[in-house]
């Protein structure tokens, strides 16, 4: 998970018509971006001043277009979570240097689904931003449309501190109220997993047509489930979903809202589910194995 280190398209915030012509560029640009939505020039003026560091002059600006050029075989993933603009900075100290790829995506919930993508259990968490992981040459966190990537050349000395500090500083100046989708408050306690909570924009379980889906792993009585939350806008985008899966699964019984469900999956297993409003909520195990108390489960978010 280390970051590449390579200086493209690199750029000096600067503007031929001065400060006022920065601050009519950054105008126009936050027309095309959502709220919460960073620039470049903002970004860095958030890095804080460390001493023994200093903060490199210039950064790069990478877009869905070119972001292959800096990650590779890594950008799709990040374009399928509605990836905007990555602002890549640097901190120099010596010849040693802490590296920070910013990444805006479309809504804050794009930003954790990304992050929460990108988790490993090797790392240790902390309540920086919405949640962080890392270790002393790599920490990562996700605040507001934000996914943070830091990396340092070295472990040695101080360095995993003062990667700390920085990402401290610049999440709580991204968004102070950071924190996971306030969907999950409805998720149950008992046998959650944690730190597996997280966000698919589409494709969910290889169906296309299962879009913003929230998910989270339990273990019960030695068999683990994932319990999901599909997000689909209204009442009417709901029913849509359903008729979709149930054309698939080739089941023709009549369904209503509230009423327990029963998705024969032939891929996927029966996956017990509820529709309630404009979500359907349901239970999901990777072996196929059925779950016991599944309709107890689901009555919680009734």
């Amino acid at each position: 998970m280390n970051i590449i280190r390579n200086k493209q398209n690199t750029y000096a915030l600067k503007s031929p018509l001065g400060d006022l012509g920065v601050g009519i560029l950054l105008v126009l640009f936050l027309w095309s971006c959502p709220v919460l939505a960073q620039t470049p020039q903002e970004l860095k003026s958030y890095l804080p001043q460390i001493s023994g560091w200093e903060i490199a002059n210039d950064v790069e600006i990478f877009n869905p277009e070119n972001l292959y050029e800096r990650i590779d075989g890594a950008a799709p993933l990040f374009l399928e979570n509605n990836f905007r603009e990555m602002t890549s900075m640097e901190y120099d100290s010596g010849d040693v240097y802490i590296m920070i790829q910013a990444y805006r995506h479309a809504t804050p919930e794009d930003a954790f689904g990304m992050y929460a993508s990108e988790r490993s259990p090797d790392l240790t968490f902390y309540e920086t931003g919405g949640e962080a992981q890392g270790d002393d040459q790599n920490f990562y966190f996700f605040s507001g449309c934000m996914y943070v990537k830091m990396s340092a050349s070295d472990s040695s000395g101080e360095i995993g501190t003062v990667m700390r500090e920085i990402a401290k500083t610049l999440a709580e100046k991204i968004d102070p109220s950071a924190g996971y989708p306030a969907v999950f408050k409805d998720f149950p306690q008992e046998g959650k997993i944690p730190h597996t909570e997280s966000y698919t924009t589409s494709n969910y379980i290889g169906h296309e047509f299962l879009k913003h889906v929230y998910t989270c792993n339990y273990e019960k009585a030695g068999k683990k489930f994932r319990i999901f939350k599909i997000d689909c806008s209204d009442k009417e985008g709901a029913q849509t979903v359903l008729d979709q899966y149930f054309k698939f699964t080739k089941q023709t019984e009549p369904f209503a809202e509230g009423e327990k469900l029963l998705i024969k999956d032939r891929y996927n297993g029966n996956i017990p589910c509820i529709w309630k409003g404009n979500y359907i909520i349901g239970i999901y195990s990777e072996t196929g194995d059925d779950v016991e108390n599944s309709d107890e489960i689901l009555n919680a978010f009734i």
